[in-house]
């Protein structure tokens, strides 16, 4: 069948949660037996997320093949079970830089380069590009940012022209917002009725109206939508607050959405989509009596969304195990020698969380010799394992003074330096290692133990590695390096054997965590934390 397209906007304000809405949609598609991928369009004029800071932007996640891309593609992957790449997302500032590249090149001959065509058809060829693949049934594409931003216009003109070209082969999906007004006890329908208007005014029409709300809309309420907005009653779903996002989907197909948009498109469909998988982890999540406190130590705990996939991965684990996940998030720049204890004894588990830079990394120091010293279950990632190579030196080794080269480049002794590779690199964005690469692990380590099997592929965001001169001293006092790439020699995994649970990692699994393929390390984490929370308790 011809590559189905389908759009999703917003209105009235951001975080209504369209990447939620789109990754449902995409999910129930999928289920049915449809091929299915998301595409998300940002409208800044940065590159890619790869520089902007956590505080503006949420995560940066990475696709496996070494894109710094949005955090709703962790969404789509931990939804669909679909791996994206490259071509899932793109921004304002890539679609002008092809076309300025183009103008230099004289690709123009001449003309004079205008947002109405040559932005809006590069626009255009970017949304078809993975359906010229063949391999998609259906492609969603959801338009960051909130109609009536005026850098959304070229998005939305080129929406615009691509329902005319695909006729009945594409759909818009708009997402707005019905406020209820506590004084007046009421819900309002009047920031959605502008909405779609600020939406008719570029050309658009909506085909299906998604209502976020906290409230029950009632079908009186859904009737006075339709009539105002020219969309079908039955095309006006409303998606209530539920008390996790993996319940969506569910409720998205209680109100028919998927048959909707397959009706919409005149896609042939029977019988119901194949959730038993789905419905089995929403079993466990509903029915988890049991509670597993897990601490997150990182310098962005303020924004939670800079740790998103993290949180995720936690949840997924701790599901499977049957367990509730209680998440509590410490901030490493307000963690001392004096109060580590108070913060971290009562939790099961401890991460120390990924980032960049001096800030906030002597409390990771703490946290990290309190776990050590005290056996609880601890997770390095990234940047977190660098901190355990550091404590490790500085109060093992006798290496008071080691460090990474990227906070101390002068320190006497680089336990962590620059990879080789980076050294010569000045431009920051996209320049990073990135994307999966080849682990070996040692068989009988904890590592290999969790994965079961000794070779595994995992994603990478790092300019900074162990440094290999070290390694000999390491292992002698206790630190194993379990876990190497086969091709260049870089250390990937280090643990203590002889603790109960203590492994960093340089790559970052949590980017790979699905619904349905929950990371295995991050199970064996939480399942050596609700080990540690059982001991304690008999104790």
């Amino acid at each position: 069948m011809d590559t189905k397209y389908i759009f999703v906007t917003g209105g009235v304000v951001s975080s209504l949660g369209k990447g939620i809405i789109s990754s449902s949609l995409a999910c129930l598609l999928k289920a049915r037996g449809f091929r299915v991928t998301i595409q998300k369009f940002d409208p800044y004029i940065n590159i890619d997320p790869g520089t902007l800071n956590p505080y503006e932007h949420g995560e940066c996640y990475v696709t496996e093949d070494g894109h710094e891309a949005d955090l709703d593609l962790g969404h789509y992957e931990r939804f669909t079970n679909v791996r994206t790449s490259k071509a899932n997302n793109v921004t304002t500032g890539r679609i002008y830089q092809s076309v300025i590249d183009k103008e230099r090149r004289g690709d123009y001959l001449g003309k004079t380069v205008q947002i109405v065509p040559h932005i809006t058809d590069e626009i255009k060829r970017r949304v078809k590009f993975l359906g010229k693949t063949g391999n998609y049934d259906f492609i969603i594409t959801e338009i960051g940012g909130t109609v009536g931003d005026i850098e959304s216009l070229p998005y939305l003109e080129a929406v615009r022209q691509l329902r005319w070209e695909l006729g009945q082969n594409s759909l818009c999906v708009h997402l707005t917002y019905v406020p209820y007004i506590a004084a007046a006890k009421e819900l309002k329908t009047k920031p959605t009725q502008h909405s779609v208007k600020a939406l008719q005014e570029v050309g658009i029409q909506p085909d299906i109206l998604v209502l976020r709300t906290e409230k029950e809309i009632s079908q009186e309420m859904r009737r006075k939508i339709a009539l105002f907005c020219n969309v079908a009653q039955d095309s006006v779903v409303q998606s209530k607050d539920v008390n996790s996002i993996y319940k969506v989907p569910l409720m998205m197909h209680a109100q028919h959405l998927d048959e909707i948009v397959l009706r919409k498109t005149a896609t042939p469909f029977e019988g119901e989509p194949h959730m038993d998988r789905w419905l089995e982890f929403i079993d466990k999540m509903d029915k988890a009596t049991e509670t597993v406190t897990i601490g997150v130590v990182g310098k962005y705990v303020e924004l939670q969304d800079a740790y998103k996939s993290i949180s995720e991965a936690l949840f997924h684990a701790a599901t499977y195990a049957c367990h509730k996940l209680n998440l509590i998030y410490i901030h490493s720049e307000k963690l001392d020698a004096e109060n580590v204890g108070e913060k971290l004894s009562g939790l099961d588990g401890v991460v120390i969380a990924p980032g960049f830079g001096q800030r906030g990394i002597e409390g990771k120091f703490v946290a990290l010799k309190w776990c050590r010293e005290n056996d609880v279950p601890t997770f390095g990632i990234c940047l977190g394992m660098q901190c355990m190579v550091i404590e490790f030196a500085r109060d093992v080794l006798g290496l008071s003074e080691a460090n990474s080269t990227e906070m101390n480049p002068h320190t006497p002794h680089k336990v962590i330096d620059l990879m080789e590779e980076q050294k010569t690199i000045s431009d920051l964005g996209g320049t990073m290692r990135l994307g999966a690469y080849d682990c070996h692990l040692e068989s009988g380590s904890k590592a290999a133990e969790a994965y079961g099997t000794t070779d595994i592929r995992e994603r990478h965001r790092h300019r900074f590695e162990f440094n290999n001169e070290y390694r000999e001293r390491f292992e002698q006092a206790g630190m194993k390096c379990v876990g190497i790439n086969p091709a260049t020699g870089l250390v990937e995994v280090v643990e203590l054997p002889e603790k109960r649970w203590f492994v960093g990692t340089q790559y970052h699994p949590e980017y790979s965590s699905t619904v349905l393929e929950p990371s295995p390390i991050f199970r064996s984490f939480v399942n050596a934390a609700i080990a540690c929370h059982d001991i304690k308790n008999k104790e």
